[in-house]
């Protein structure tokens, strides 16, 4: 019995193994017929289609975020363009191929060294990764590239994003501008973990620089098959699994400023000198409104395609274009310092009534008043209302210099301010310890005299003075200045919103901080204030002209026409308004305008005036029920920093002269 099952069972074996064993010959009858089909019959055709075939990643440049004014105007955005590529990898010869590039392009010695240079240091698969070779092309090499392709292996005309500044030149200095990318932006970007290549482009100054990590976007990447001449195989793309074909790209976030673009262009428009700045802020939270300075440049220019002797005649020119005068250069003063110095006096009990008879004597020496037939008896108020220097002196006599340098620092002076838009300079505030480590022979009496005017080595800025003018507006904070009010997803989702940061308060007396802004209430508003000829009809505003020394007035005072324009005085004007319920700080520098009153009070008073027609415009639209609601990049898409924590803002010597 046990016989007969043993025999059934292995005859069973036997047939599943001769089942098992022709169904592997047959499955390698197919195969081999499989290879046979493919290696003889259609082996040439298949070999002809590979040979030479490689998986070409091109990029897909992301759009850069919009830089948009606090109404939602837009300033900055993107156009449609293209870039000219050359990938080493593609073109057999390519000495031949940069050459047929430089002649139909016109590629200067710079920039075809450039790509020469790029080309030849390229190894092993960085060969494969491509080099820029001309950004943003014109309609007509666009057409020349088009019509040579077939002589150009290797080249590649790729769509991108070009940055455009909608209104040009305004607000040139706060927006920034785009740059080709050098070793040490490459370098910050690897070490934060952003991906950044040779000849990209990114923000060099201002917004775009400080909010680089924000605004721009990630790239995405396309794969197709290419011959070895870097020419696109579509019937080949089958190759490339779908998921790997396109990666789309992603948009940076936008960046909400604190500038109204209409106020901007009508501080531009009212400053009409050739060099100087103008600071307008909002004295209760410390955003910037406007802020120009002049001469200025054309960010599109920059950014495009700009002549090597265009930059060069920027770089070179005296009146320095580049340079943001509000932050970064520090000027004399002059009287709008006498803020900072009468609240000083009162706070260590010099208020007292003096005799002004045109001067003062220290020692051997007179300190001159501007007014040399004096100014007679006078107070605080009346000092300020007249910019009268002898006051000042005599306080100074009495106190020296420390307890206005203590004051001074009180109000952020000689310490940078803070701005979000990276470097500034921290002026100079002279004290005993000052001088005696940088003049010779130390401190002496005399520098209390020259610094307490505002002259000496008192150095500000005009962002400085505003940030000094606001808080005694709004009664004694002291806040950080900020230019950027959020950060904002291409959905209009809020990433970050910077709220008004207050320093420090300034601790004075609530009587002494009053008897100073009765004093500058007096100078616009009563006559014989410096500021009187220049009141607007339509509101009451508080400030100060100041008359700043550039050189060392001799025994004879000389007219301005008179005078070298480098020699000419600074003139400045500081105001607040309205008056008895301060919105806004303006100070206006004119460098080299000479006297204050004349000069710059008068560009004051336009802001103002310009500041309140446009609250009047508001507040009609928002009666009218017109609602602004900021522009969304489409298609919209959620942003996350590329990686890393973002990087956001952390919450000669002189005399008395004219005020």
């Amino acid at each position: 019995m046990k016989l007969a099952i043993r025999a059934r069972e292995e005859r069973e074996l036997k047939r599943r193994i001769g089942w098992l064993g022709a169904a592997v010959a047959l499955g390698i009858l197919l195969l081999a017929g499989r290879l046979w089909y493919l290696e003889i019959f259609k082996g040439d055709d298949y070999f002809a289609k590979s040979s030479g075939n490689f998986v070409k990643e091109l990029r897909v440049a992301s759009d850069r975020g919009m830089i948009l004014d606090r109404k939602g105007q837009i300033l900055a955005d993107n156009r449609p363009s293209y870039d000219v590529f050359l990938t080493p990898a593609f073109c057999q010869d390519c000495p031949e191929v940069i050459g047929r590039l430089a002649g139909q392009l016109g590629l200067d010695d710079e920039d075809l060294g450039r790509v020469v240079s790029a080309v030849e240091n390229t190894r092993g698969l960085e060969r494969f990764r491509p080099v820029l070779v001309q950004y943003d092309l014109t309609r007509d090499d666009l057409d020349v590239l088009e019509a040579n392709k077939d002589s150009l292996p290797g080249v590649d005309v790729v769509g991108a994003p070009h940055r455009n500044y909608r209104k040009g030149s305004l607000g040139a200095h706060a927006l920034g501008y785009m740059g080709e990318a050098n070793p040490d932006d490459i370098q910050k970007a690897r070490d934060d973990g952003r991906g950044l290549r040779i000849g990209d482009y990114v923000g060099k100054i201002g917004v775009e620089r400080r909010y680089e990590r924000w605004l721009r976007g990630v790239d995405g990447v396309e794969r197709v098959v290419a011959d070895a001449k870097g020419r696109k195989l579509p019937e080949l793309e089958e190759l490339i699994p779908p998921g790997e074909r396109f990666v789309p790209s992603r948009p940076g976030a936008n960046v909400v400023l604190s500038l109204d673009a209409r106020l901007q262009a009508a501080a531009e428009e009212a400053f009409d000198k050739p060099a100087g700045s103008a600071v307008v802020m909002d004295v209760n939270t410390g955003y910037v409104l406007a802020m120009v300075s002049k001469p200025g440049f054309d960010p599109n220019r920059m950014t495009g395609r700009i002549s090597r002797a265009e930059l060069r005649e920027l770089m070179e020119d005296p009146l320095k274009p580049m340079l943001l005068r509000a932050t970064q250069n520090h000027y004399h003063p002059g009287s709008v310092q006498k803020v900072v110095s009468g609240l000083a006096a009162l706070e260590h009990g010099f208020g007292h009534p003096i005799q002004c008879g045109g001067g003062y004597t220290l020692g051997k020496r007179r300190w001159r008043c501007h007014k040399e037939s004096g100014h007679g008896i006078l107070n605080l108020e009346e000092a300020l209302k007249v910019s009268c220097d002898t006051w000042f002196y005599a306080a100074a006599d009495k106190l020296g210099i420390d307890p206005f340098a203590e004051m001074s620092r009180r109000f952020g002076l000689g310490e940078v301010t803070g701005l979000d838009l990276g470097f500034e300079v921290p002026g100079i505030v002279p004290s005993t310890e000052y001088h005696d480590k940088r003049t010779k022979g130390g401190y002496t009496k005399g520098f209390a005299l020259n610094s307490v005017i505002g002259q000496g080595d008192s150095n500000v800025t005009p962002l400085q003075m505003a940030v000094v003018y606001a808080a005694i507006a709004n009664g004694g904070t002291i806040y950080r200045p900020q230019l950027v009010r959020q950060i904002v997803r291409p959905d209009g989702s809020v990433v970050e919103d910077f709220l008004p940061d207050a320093k420090r308060k300034l601790g004075v007396k609530r009587e002494n901080l009053e008897i100073v802004r009765r004093g500058l209430d007096k100078v616009v508003n009563e006559p014989g204030g410096t500021g009187f000829r220049h009141r607007p009809a339509n509101v009451r505003v508080a400030g100060k002209s100041g008359t700043a020394q550039v050189v060392r007035i001799g025994n004879i005072r000389l007219r301005k026409e008179q005078m070298d324009w480098f020699s000419r005085d600074h003139a400045w004007f500081a105001a607040y308004a309205p008056a008895e319920n301060p919105e806004i700080a303006v100070v206006v520098l004119v460098e080299h305008g000479g006297h204050g009153g004349a000069e710059a009070a008068p560009i004051v008073m336009k802001i103002i005036e310009k500041y309140l027609e446009l609250k009047e415009e508001d507040r009609a639209s928002a009666r009218s029920g017109v609602d602004r609601e900021l522009p969304r990049q489409a298609p919209p898409a959620a942003l996350e920093p590329p990686s890393g924590t973002p990087e956001l803002p952390v919450i000669e010597n002189g005399e008395g002269v004219a005020g």
